[in-house]
């Protein structure tokens, strides 16, 4: 038998069906399903299940064989092509981060393999232009300022509403280039009432560094503008709640590029629900703005050896918007 270990991390009983199937849906994407199993460990762990079977090495193989998919070996990016850089903006500095804390070392084995799903065909959720003007700088600040009133006093989710110190609008800037989309506010940011401000945030300011910008050239939102109870995953319906304040927020600024970050962003922004693993590594669109998909900087804490895709993903960000 076999001991659970301990694990704090919070896991809504609710979410456990629909985090299963979504595994099974996603082509059982090998870091996803990863986490999906230590979330289910944990689970079983607080509802006082301290002990599960010793594997069987031969009935491993057994399911290993019958459920292998088809995968490849993501290939070494090429040079960077030459691209105009960006005049910098002013008071923001260049100052890039060391790639080597966002790439995993290529000289150290990954602990599991890191192979890749076949990608899928890139998404399309609409070809037409933003709707509405494209507006000076100014008047997209006052716009802003006004979308962040409504959402402060939004009471939608009523249990998100009772339970939030106060909402997370985003923060940015309102000429940026690019937006990164994540997924809902935590315990820091729901007591600051700024996004992507404890360890993913630090994490994700890395790796915008590593890009060659500072946080004062991007814009940050969430697709969900309260924190869910102990940090759990949002509701359909909360994610549907509070998609016309993003869809609003994206309107105004007009970014040419949108990073989402981890599945849930990309399955709200997307209308899809294929892993993080068969959307990354190309470019989607989202009216006049490119969408990339990337792992969620909180999954890269709990799987420093996903660091190396993710730094893949950035470089491509980096080969199509000149900044290579």
């Amino acid at each position: 038998m076999l001991e659970l270990p301990r694990n704090d991390r919070f896991f809504d009983a609710k979410s456990l069906p629909r985090l299963l199937m979504t595994s099974l849906e996603n082509d059982l994407d090998p870091g996803e399903t990863h986490e999906a199993t230590g979330e289910l460990l944990a689970h079983l762990q607080r509802v006082g299940i301290r002990f599960i079977p010793q594997p069987n090495a031969e009935s491993v193989e057994s399911w290993q064989s019958r459920w292998q998919q088809t995968i490849v070996t993501p290939t070494e990016a090429g040079p960077p092509t030459q691209g105009t850089q960006p005049t910098p903006r002013p008071g923001s500095s260049t100052t890039a981060a060391d790639p080597s804390t966002i790439a995993a070392d290529v000289k150290t084995p990954p602990r599991a393999p890191q192979h890749r799903l076949q990608p899928v065909e890139s998404f399309s959720v609409s070809d037409d232009p933003y709707p509405g003007k494209n507006l000076p700088i100014a008047d997209r600040e006052t716009e802003l300022a006004n979308l962040a009133s409504v959402v402060a006093g939004c009471t939608k989710c009523d249990m998100l509403a009772k339970c939030r110190t106060q909402t997370v609008f985003g923060e940015g800037n309102s000429a940026a280039r690019f937006a990164f989309l994540g997924e809902a506010p935590g315990a820091d940011e729901d007591r600051l009432g700024r996004p992507f401000i404890g360890r993913a945030g630090q994490l994700l300011d890395k790796m915008v560094q590593a890009c060659k910008l500072q946080r004062e050239d991007i814009y940050l939102l969430n697709t969900v503008k309260c924190r869910p109870p102990e940090n759990r995953n949002p509701e359909p319906t909360e994610l549907d709640n509070c998609r016309s304040y993003y869809e609003q927020q994206l309107q105004i600024l007009r970014p040419e590029y949108i990073v989402c970050l981890g599945a849930i962003s990309a399955h709200s922004l997307l209308k899809t629900k294929l892993s993080v693993g068969r959307l990354r590594q190309q470019f989607h669109q989202y009216h006049e703005s490119k969408v990339l998909v990337i792992y969620h900087p909180a999954y890269l804490l709990r799987n420093p050896e996903a660091k190396k895709a993710a730094w893949a993903d950035l470089q491509l960000l980096m080969r199509d918007a000149g900044l290579a």
